[in-house]
Order: structure tokens, then C-alpha cells, then sequence
């Protein structure tokens, strides 16, 4: 009998012990799973993660609203406002091979940023992109590689006030469009640059 009461008792242990280690394996994966989200959001292809799918609407709004205050809108684009295109940019999942309508033209210098949130978490890499006009005190001459910067832009949480490291910049012409992805429809989504877009097929 005393034998029954410690098999019984120690199959108990083992259960809960069992119980105990599936609870913390499983919030080690949430866990994982949530920083890889965030952090494969814009790695070093300026790709975005948000909600366990690359740069969906809870880090990217649904529509990017307008044009930051400043920007000149571009005087002869190869895509003008309304051409029906096909992105080659693979910023966001589903984003490469979309169609998409550009909502917008702009001449300006476009910076690759290294920034960390201001909300936390792991440092973004090669985020692509941000323009001259969301960047704080940042002139009208182009910016080295290299200079630190604070952000303007609010492409996803944490960007605005954020520290920056310029990683990369063009004068190619800048874009917004709306295009469709996974069944979403993101307007006025910024920014491609010009080398990220084909007419469409």
C-alpha cells in the first residue's frame, strides 16, 4: 500500500514537473518568435516584420498617409502619379512582384537607416527607406554614410525620435504607392526608389 501512495505521488511530481516544462518551453517559442518578428523585420534586406508576418499593419499602417511636409514632388518621374507598376523591392513580405499604383513622385535624397527602437528590442538594420524631409535638422545637402541622425519618420513603432546611422543613400526618384498583398491593401505605403520598380506586365 505505502508502495501504491509513493508510485502515485511521484507520478504526480513528474506530471506537473512535465506540465511545468511544456508551460516554459512554449513561452520561450512566443518569445523567440517575437524577437525574430521584430528583429527579421528590416534586416539586412530592408525587409519589416510585424505580428509574425514581415511588415504587416500592426508595425506599417494600413495607409502611410501623405507626403512629409518639405518634399519636392518630382518634376518628369519615369512612373508618374497613377501608373500601374510592378515592385521588385523586398522590404515587406508579399511585397516582391506586387502591382502597385504610384500614389506619388518626389525628388530628394533617400537614406538605408541602423536604428534601435525607442520602444525597445533589437536594433533595426538597413531599413529602407527614409527620406531627407524625416530626418530632424537634416539640411539640403545630401548625408554621408556613417552620420548619426534622429528620426522623423513613423513608418512603424519606435522609428520617431529613434537615433540613427545613415547606411546607404540614393538621389534616385522616390516613391509612394498602394499595392496589394496577402489580400491587404496598403496606401501610400513609403518609399520605393526608383530601381525597385518595373512597368507593369
Amino acid at each position: 500500500m505505502q508502495k501504491n501512495v509513493k508510485t502515485t505521488m511521484l507520478a504526480g511530481v513528474l506530471s506537473g514537473a512535465l506540465v511545468l516544462t511544456g508551460c516554459s518551453t512554449g513561452e520561450d517559442q512566443e518569445q523567440a518568435t517575437s524577437s525574430t518578428s521584430q528583429h527579421e523585420g528590416h534586416g539586412s534586406n530592408g525587409g519589416s516584420a510585424e505580428g509574425g508576418m514581415d511588415h504587416s499593419s500592426m508595425e506599417h499602417p494600413m495607409d502611410g498617409g501623405p507626403a512629409p511636409e518639405g518634399i519636392e514632388k518630382a518634376a518628369s518621374p519615369k512612373y508618374p502619379v497613377g501608373t500601374h507598376v510592378k515592385l521588385t523591392a523586398d522590404h515587406m513580405e508579399g511585397m516582391d512582384g506586387a502591382n502597385a499604383t504610384v500614389a506619388g513622385a518626389f525628388d530628394t535624397f533617400t537614406y538605408a537607416v541602423n536604428f534601435t527602437p525607442t520602444t525597445g528590442g533589437a536594433p533595426v538594420k538597413d531599413h529602407k527607406w527614409v527620406v531627407q524631409e524625416e530626418i530632424k535638422d537634416a539640411g539640403e545637402q545630401r548625408l554621408a554614410d556613417g552620420t548619426e541622425v534622429t528620426l522623423e519618420a513613423e513608418h512603424m513603432e519606435g522609428m520617431k525620435g529613434a537615433k540613427a546611422t545613415i547606411a546607404s543613400s540614393t538621389d534616385e526618384t522616390v516613391y509612394m504607392v498602394d499595392y496589394e498583398s496577402d489580400g491587404m491593401t496598403m496606401t501610400n505605403h513609403k518609399w520605393v526608389v526608383e530601381s525597385e520598380i518595373q512597368p507593369a506586365s
